[in-house]
């Protein structure tokens, strides 16, 4: 049966992500499909077309002081070298989790100089577990490069575009992220890690790296978790040993040491994966 990789969100927490990605490269292990959520996706992406190790630690510039633009940077330097490859044929299958915003309202407020404050609002709102505002307001939407539905599919036209989208967090990144004309915000707003968005497309096992350790939960609102069965399929994560906030690496910054702590941790993580 075709398997599965599925990458959780985390800022600058994703390089232990691109660690074990690079971990499981060096051991010759590549999966069918790889998913990816926020600042999981360009890791992601070069781990599909099996060329992880032509990154390195630059990938988590952070010489820029606005998130927006450490990201955007990333995507100027790496997109181009990844429109051929990631669409050509022979690709595994590659995801990229994102929120749409689904009312007019709430792109009102989300792509204006009101997404700040709203953002920080919904920071409040995810630790209180009260998810009623993104439940309104928000829908999860999975870009694939195998969607037949041209609202979904991701292409090399709008990879740069998704890659954004996918990161943008409203309290911290001031750009608006627009895909096909449609308004979009983090994927954590509605899927932490869309390991259950491959399960349902049929692959088993689905390979699930988290950023953080612990328990892994589906969003930022919610309680509850991921399983390690879901419709037939078997979950298993991948995790740091520790809150990686230990080592020098938060969400919005990092040490220099800290990354390569983390990525280091993450590499020897994927030594502790089996092979198939």
């Amino acid at each position: 049966m075709a398997w599965a990789i599925a990458c959780m969100s985390g800022s600058f927490k994703g390089v232990f992500v691109h660690g074990v990605l690079r971990g499981l490269e060096d051991r010759g292990i590549r999966a069918d499909a790889y998913a990816a959520a926020s600042s999981s996706t360009l890791p992601a992406a070069y781990a599909s077309v099996g060329r992880v190790r032509e990154t390195d630690l630059s990938l988590w510039n952070t010489s820029e002081t606005n998130m927006s633009e450490v990201v955007l940077s990333s995507i100027r330097a790496l997109g181009p070298s990844l429109h051929g490859s990631v669409f050509a044929p022979g690709a595994a299958r590659l995801c990229i989790a994102t929120s749409l915003v689904a009312t007019p309202e709430a792109a009102a407020l989300t792509q204006t100089d009101g997404a700040r404050r709203l953002g920080r609002k919904l920071l409040v709102d995810a630790a209180r577990q009260d998810a009623s505002w993104r439940d309104e307001h928000l829908a999860p939407r999975l870009f694939d490069s195998q969607s037949s539905d041209p609202d979904t599919r991701l292409t090399r036209d709008n990879f740069d575009e998704v890659a954004y989208a996918t990161t943008r967090m409203l309290h911290a990144w001031h750009i608006p992220a627009w895909v096909n004309g449609q308004p979009y915000v983090d994927a954590s707003y509605t899927s932490l890690c869309p390991a259950l968005e491959m399960a349902e497309r049929g692959y088993s096992p689905v390979v699930a790296i988290a950023t953080e350790p612990g328990p892994l939960r589906r969003d930022m609102f919610s309680a509850e978790t991921i399983p390690s069965e879901w419709n037939g399929a078997r979950i298993v994560v991948l995790q740091p040993e520790c809150d990686l906030k230990e080592l020098g690496v938060d969400f919005s910054k990092a040490t220099a040491d800290g990354l390569e702590q983390a990525f280091a941790l993450g590499v020897h993580a994927a030594y502790s994966y089996p092979a198939r």
